[in-house]
């Protein structure tokens, strides 16, 4: 049988290239705060977190691309290997962790913000929530729009925001240490290894996993790679270097300057970027800084805002979402759903009124949102693992190699990593405070609850005309 020529990829990725497409789906200067309270110890974790779960995630994700590479990506994948309701759940999942993901990063931009007028206003529960919520319907407000632009403005805003100030901090930290002045770690053996007898060490590690994902993403990339077999796992493992000194070269630099104990999820990078700039007398700096931080992360949940909705609404083909989230407008855009993510995100955000501080109420969230994002990856490492042997003729561009023996390596430790970070999670940090305990549990147990069982419900619901309107579109 002839092939048709235009049906294969064109192999043009070298390994660097998409090393660097892998660093852009993970790279997050919000992240480095919460890296920062670990000290040095983080480097251990990031090991941890890099062996057992990046590295996992990538190569299974790499064999699912290449051997599924139709448009739907996990849904498509956990579809053929568990069935249709679980291909839903994991989609849904997908989405949902942005529900709680999208107050978190608006909340970097809120902190960001008052270091531009007034950085009192960083603290400030009301000024914080008012930020998340006008800033979130406004963007839900230009996605309905469909504007050309916006991938334009994301591209710049990464570069300006992200790339540039991540250099930057990494830098000051370094003069900072080399001119001999005074830092707030230690640089010893017993410092680099943390204290895992007390559990509650252990819950910032959920969010190291929530720093690391998103490679599912980035892995249809995989086919178009020269030699995927070969310089597939290397991409992925430059890619993992390169992230992990970024974050960790950024989250010392804080640390340097920011004892632990006094460092804000939300506004640390700022909170440091302003001891530098005041040691050197370039305190103007700083609402130049502040500002650079806004459009990067407003580039990041622009980038976010439509994508996940629209992969959701994908699975209104096979009669998965009720008729009300079928509707589009003239510009293709699930408006419904867009309008039903901005509600969910607005009852969420308002989680921030009742937490104790603005730096416990990011943790909670951000918290929420990687224990929903690793229900999907422990569908995605199960699917991967029946698909080897249910689907074993489908061919793969990219195959995990020791043939059962490889996939069950890299689909168990995986699967597993995840569980136990979801479960970690649900436990109070010792690092911040988080007020009443039983507000914190029953926040996330409910919430966490509540996001599984919905499109569990939803499935179960399903009506013949969900179908017949589905095609209809």
């Amino acid at each position: 049988m002839i092939k048709n020529p235009g049906s294969q990829p064109k192999r043009v990725l070298n390994v660097f290239v998409l090393a660097l497409l892998n660093v852009s789906m993970m790279a997050s200067l919000r992240n480095l705060p919460l890296v920062a309270e670990y000290g040095l110890s983080a480097v251990f974790y990031y090991f941890i977190v890099a062996i057992c779960f990046l590295i996992p995630s990538a190569l299974v994700s790499a064999e699912l691309a290449t051997g599924w590479p139709k448009t739907g990506g996990v849904y498509i994948w956990v579809r053929e290997g568990l069935g249709d309701r679980w291909g839903f759940m994991a989609i849904w999942m997908q989405w949902v962790h942005n529900v709680s993901w999208y107050p978190v990063i608006l909340a970097f931009i809120a902190t960001s913000l008052a270091y531009v007028f007034n950085p009192e206003l960083a603290t400030n529960k009301l000024f914080v929530l008012s930020v998340v919520l006008i800033g979130f319907w406004s963007m839900t407000l230009l996605n309905y729009l469909g504007i050309k632009t916006s991938s334009l403005f994301s591209a710049i805003g990464v570069i300006l925001g992200t790339i540039a100030p991540g250099l930057l901090i990494i830098a000051l930290g370094f003069i900072w240490w080399l001119n001999g002045n005074p830092i707030h770690i230690s640089f010893t053996a017993q410092s680099l290894f943390p204290d895992v007898t007390e559990v509650g060490n252990l819950v910032f590690l959920t969010g190291l996993f929530l720093a690391f994902a998103g490679l599912e993403v980035s892995s249809a990339h995989a086919r178009e790679v020269k030699d995927p077999q070969k310089n597939y796992p290397r991409s992925i493992i430059l890619a993992a270097i390169i992230t992990f000194f970024l974050f960790m070269l950024g989250a010392l630099a804080i640390s340097f300057v920011i004892p632990k104990e006094q460092i804000n999820l939300a506004s640390g990078l700022m909170e440091a970027f302003k001891v530098f700039f005041s040691h050197w007398n370039l305190e103007w700096i700083l609402p130049i800084m502040g500002i650079l931080l806004i459009i990067g992360a407003a580039a990041e949940v622009n980038a976010w805002i439509a994508g996940p909705v629209k992969g959701l609404y994908a699975t209104s083909i096979h009669g998965n979402l009720p008729i009300v989230f079928h509707k589009v407008n003239q510009h293709d855009t699930p408006t419904n759903l867009l309008l039903f993510q901005a509600i969910i995100v607005s009852i969420a955000a308002c989680v921030i009124l009742f937490m104790p501080t603005i730096s416990s109420a990011y943790w909670i969230l951000s918290a929420l949102s990687a224990q929903t994002y690793l229900v999907m990856y422990i569908l995605m490492f199960i699917a991967a693992i029946r698909l080897r042997y249910v689907k074993s003729h489908v061919p793969r561009t990219y195959r995990i190699p020791f043939q059962h023996k490889g996939i069950w390596i890299a689909g168990g430790l995986g699967a597993t990593a995840s569980t136990l970070a979801l479960l970690i999670a649900f436990i109070p940090p010792t690092q911040i405070q988080v007020g009443s305990t039983i507000f914190y549990d029953s926040f996330l147990i409910t919430s966490f609850v509540l996001m599984c069982a919905l499109p569990l419900i939803i499935y179960q619901c399903r009506k013949p005309t969900w179908f017949k309107k589905s095609e209809e579109k």
